[in-house]
């Protein structure tokens, strides 16, 4: 890959910032028509994309600290969006292995430190909650543990020892904040949350266990061993609860849960944080939320559609793709018959013959049931665990 020389000096292998900034407006346009709040240190990352945005020649002169927090900011606005910006291996370990990272890594160690409490609740739906204490997670814990790893690693190897055991500790913290959400969803006997969980954990703890692998941390390493395949290998470290929640995911969840490549088709979905993508297969309310839009158009909605239905057959038994368009379809004032004109007729036709209509047809309380049915009904074959 060809190296790019800023004004600054900075040379960069990666994404050059300017048209790093062109993939955000791309996948994320909302972030700089004002809709969505920058105000707050939590949401600092947000304001200074609006920031460069409007003074683009800022971008010529950041140095390789600037580029670092560029990239993470773009990758915390972008990561629960239908086109993420491609910078994951840039902040998980590229940009700490830079020629010039000695004059920097501190700066950046603080960074990965800050983004742990950045608030991403505008920039994705990916999300679980605890309604007991209002917690929220989603898949950006994922991310902030692939770039924590990757910090604590690179200020090990340049030792900085002191920073890197911050860096340890904070993944520590995140690592007992999602068993303790865990625990509790069960305990409160909260399926749906449960289960949207463990779609999120197994994304998290797969995030942080790659990029243990892609540093080639010692086996022997006790940091590593505290921390490596907590969703598949019981840990005493740990509750079993975690490895449950893995096998629950592999079981009732990662079907649902990809990149969701059908949707991309529909570029109306970029228009607002609100039609983000949620947790599969729990895609009702989001139906609803874009069947009851006034930022969409009939033809839009159409478009969204056939997307869903594509979606659906790419991805066998992913339920998410009709429970959406149930959601859409009833918030219509007149039901499928508002979009006669704006979709093909013989994609309605082959919806109404397919199991995708089947699917649709369900009630929300007899969807949910199912599910918890099935949850009590499980028992995990490595830790004998039950709901």
């Amino acid at each position: 890959m060809a190296k790019k020389v800023l004004r600054s000096e900075l040379e960069i292998s990666g994404i050059a910032p300017n048209l790093l900034l062109k993939d955000i407006e791309n996948t994320a346009p909302f972030i700089f028509k004002g809709e969505v709040n920058t105000e707050g240190k939590d949401r600092a990352y947000l304001a200074k994309l609006v920031f460069y945005k409007k003074n683009k020649e800022a971008l010529k002169y950041v140095n390789l600290s600037e580029y670092f927090y560029l990239c993470m900011a773009a990758h915390w606005s972008t990561a629960g969006t239908f086109v993420p910006t491609n910078v994951d291996n840039q902040i998980r370990e590229g940009l700490w292995k830079h020629n010039d990272v000695d004059g920097h890594i501190e700066r950046m160690g603080r960074i990965t430190i800050d983004s742990w409490l950045w608030n991403y609740e505008q920039v994705t739906n990916r999300k679980s909650y605890n309604p007991a204490n209002n917690q929220i997670m989603s898949t950006h814990e994922g991310t902030w543990l692939s770039v924590a790893i990757g910090a604590y690693n690179a200020l090990k190897k340049n030792k900085r020892d002191v920073l890197a055991q911050e860096v340890a500790d904070v993944i520590l913290a995140e690592i007992e904040k999602e068993e303790k959400l865990l625990l509790q969803l069960r305990e409160n006997r909260d399926h749906i949350n449960f289960l949207r969980s463990t779609a999120l954990l197994a994304h998290n703890f797969g995030d942080l266990d790659r990029v243990i692998d892609q540093w080639n941390m010692d086996t022997e390493d006790p940091f590593r061993k505290r921390i490596y395949k907590l969703g598949h290998v019981l840990n005493k470290n740990y509750s079993p609860l975690l490895v449950y929640a893995g096998q629950i995911n592999k079981k009732f969840l990662s079907v649902e849960n990809h990149r969701h490549m059908s949707m991309r088709q529909a570029r109306c979905l970029r228009k607002s944080h609100h039609f983000l993508i949620p947790i599969g297969p729990f895609m009702d309310e989001w139906g609803e939320t874009l069947g009851k839009s006034n930022e969409l158009s009939l033809d839009e909605k159409g478009e969204i559609i056939a997307a869903l239905f594509d979606g659906y057959n790419r991805q066998n038994m992913a339920f998410g793709y009709a429970r959406a368009y149930r959601g859409l379809i009833k918030s219509l004032p007149n039901g499928p018959t508002s979009l006669e004109a704006h979709v093909p007729y013989d994609l309605i036709q082959d919806i109404k013959k397919s199991h995708f209509s089947t699917v649709a047809d369900i009630s929300l309380p007899e969807f949910h049931l199912k599910f918890k049915s099935e949850l009590e009904e499980y028992k995990c074959p490595i830790t004998n665990l039950t709901f």
